[in-house]
């Protein structure tokens, strides 16, 4: 599994020089393999749960069709919504995974 976040460490002798950090590109064979992606589809939703901006969702479409077109076996998008204390509906990601769904134009499994 391979786990890549856009963030960068600036040591403090390096503070002043410009920083190269790795991303999902610089991974050489990606074919057969299992990604783990973190993405932020912390959306804004109405007061019946639709969704009003999939902006952050269409955001990750990139990297997501990136993988799918390098042939990876399984994209695990890992996401959460607000801060759930308890089983609360309200921040349960099935409106995020169904756009996904609609989005990318093939069924998304949500666990």
């Amino acid at each position: 599994m391979f786990f890549f976040k856009k963030t960068r460490i600036i040591h403090s002798s390096e503070k002043n020089k410009k920083m190269k950090f790795k991303t999902i590109q610089d991974i050489p064979e990606l074919k057969g393999k299992k990604v783990f992606v973190r993405v932020g589809f912390d959306v804004p939703l109405d007061q019946e749960g639709r969704i009003t901006d999939d902006k952050r969702i269409r955001n990750a479409l990139p990297t997501i069709n990136y993988l799918l077109e390098k042939g990876v076996k399984q994209i695990i998008l890992a996401a959460h919504m607000g801060r759930p204390k308890n089983n609360e509906t309200h921040l349960k990601s099935n409106a995020q995974a169904k756009r996904l769904s609609e989005l990318l134009g093939q069924a998304v499994a949500k666990v």
